[in-house]
């Protein structure tokens, strides 16, 4: 097995004692970063609200289903815009990437009064059988016939990518597909009002990819620098070792990507700015 590229050099070995000394140094940085975090997230809390005055509807196993249904009970709703296309045959591997941490954190997220909920813009029957290839649990919903997505600068038309820059991450630019990866979360008052209170799009949507957490304290980190864009290395979780894809023409990945590329715009320069 070759040495990754970016362990291709000669590292510091040290004594016990020096290595306890850089390694004291580095923990007042992370605690630093840890309040920091904290920090953030009250302003994050502390953030205005804005009512929701559209009536939105998502297709489901069940019906039709409005967004207050999506709060199943719970005051506050988490929702993971996934990539997935009404003309695309699976979802996007690297948002999918991100759905696997998801299933095990349900439970506790139910505890603390959350439910979180996947949208895309694909038919459900399309969603149905790729949750089932996944193996996944969670709930996921079909905003095929609503503006939900084009609200929530998810999902872009012909029309606005032929423009060149397109409005997403509070910002216009350019992005490389007409899906694009987000989170958005709503609460809903005793007497049934809905709020949008937070969205995050890029880099936002890392910090629910536990395995990147898990990445940046190995030797070798990410191991990203060296690829055409970030996230060049994801597969969906049952196609590792293999180029296969249900969509030959790739949408969920950018121009950057080299001709043997098989992942998305998620991890994209545009989409992390």
């Amino acid at each position: 097995m070759s040495e990754p590229r970016n362990l291709r050099r000669e590292h510091k070995v040290v004594s016990q004692e020096e290595w306890t000394e850089a390694r004291k140094g580095l923990l007042s940085k992370e605690k630093e970063l840890t309040r920091l975090r904290d920090r953030l997230a009250v302003e994050r809390r502390a953030l205005p609200w804005m009512k929701i005055a559209k009536d939105y509807f998502f297709d489901t196993p069940k019906g039709k289903v409005t967004l207050a249904d999506l709060f199943a009970g719970r005051s506050q709703l988490v929702i993971y815009h996934f990539m997935f296309g009404p003309d695309w045959n699976e979802g996007c591997p690297s948002c999918s990437f991100m759905s696997d941490h998801i299933d095990g954190a349900l439970a506790h997220l139910a505890a603390r009064d959350v439910a979180m909920v996947m949208v895309s813009r694909a038919p459900l029957a399309k969603i149905e059988a790729f949750k089932k290839r996944m193996g996944w649990r969670f709930v996921w919903v079909s905003s095929y016939d609503s503006n939900f997505n084009p609200d929530f600068h998810v999902s872009f038309t012909k029309d606005e990518m032929a423009q060149g820059k397109v409005n997403y991450n509070y910002t216009m630019q350019q992005f490389p597909s007409e899906e694009a990866p987000g989170i958005s979360v709503f609460y809903r008052n005793a007497v049934g009002d809905v709020f949008h209170t937070y969205s995050a799009y890029g880099r936002g949507v890392e910090q629910l990819v536990g395995t990147y957490m898990i990445l940046d304290m190995v030797p070798t980190g990410r191991d990203e620098d060296h690829l055409g864009f970030t996230m060049e290395w994801v597969r969906h979780h049952d196609r590792y070792g293999t180029n296969e894809f249900a969509d030959s023409t790739k949408p969920y990945w950018p121009v950057t990507a080299s001709p043997s590329s098989t992942t998305c715009s998620c991890g994209s320069a545009e989409a992390h700015s």
